[in-house]
C-alpha cells in the first residue's frame, strides 16, 4: 500500500517556524516531483511548494517565497517544509503529494496524497 504521512503540524505564534515532513511507504519517489499544498476552511487547495526529483529545481507560492523552504532526501524517500516568520494567514491543513504528471502547481497531476497535517498560527 502506497502511503505518505505527513508530521510535523501543530500550535506556533505568529513569526515562529515549524518544520513538516512527508514519509513516504510502500513505493519510491525518488524520480518525481514532489510538492506540498494547503487548504484552510472554505478555501479550495493551494500550491505551496515543489520540488523536482533531484532537488535542483524548487517552486514556491509568491505567498511563502522567502520564508518556506522545501527540500528532499531521496535516500529516506522523504521531503520536508521548513517554514519561518509563519503568519496567521498560514493557518491550514497542509498536505504532501507527488506529481505523476502536469502542472506542478496545479491539484489535478498530483496522483498520491497525505492525510494532511494541521498548522495553526495565532497572532
Amino acid at each position: 500500500q502506497v502511503q505518505l504521512i505527513e508530521s510535523g503540524g501543530g500550535l506556533v505564534r505568529a513569526g515562529g517556524s515549524l518544520r513538516l515532513t512527508c514519509a513516504a511507504a510502500g513505493r519510491t519517489f525518488s524520480r518525481y516531483t514532489r510538492g506540498w499544498f494547503r487548504q484552510a476552511p472554505g478555501k479550495e487547495r493551494e500550491f505551496v511548494a515543489a520540488i523536482n526529483w533531484n532537488g535542483a529545481n524548487t517552486y514556491y507560492a509568491n505567498s511563502v517565497k522567502g520564508r518556506f523552504t522545501i527540500s528532499r532526501d531521496n535516500a529516506n524517500n522523504t521531503v520536508y517544509l521548513q517554514m519561518t516568520s509563519l503568519e496567521p494567514e498560514d493557518t491550514a491543513v497542509y498536505y504532501c503529494a507527488a506529481l505523476v504528471a502536469g502542472d506542478l502547481y496545479s491539484p489535478a497531476g498530483y496522483n498520491y496524497w497525505g492525510q494532511g497535517t494541521q498548522v495553526t498560527v495565532s497572532s
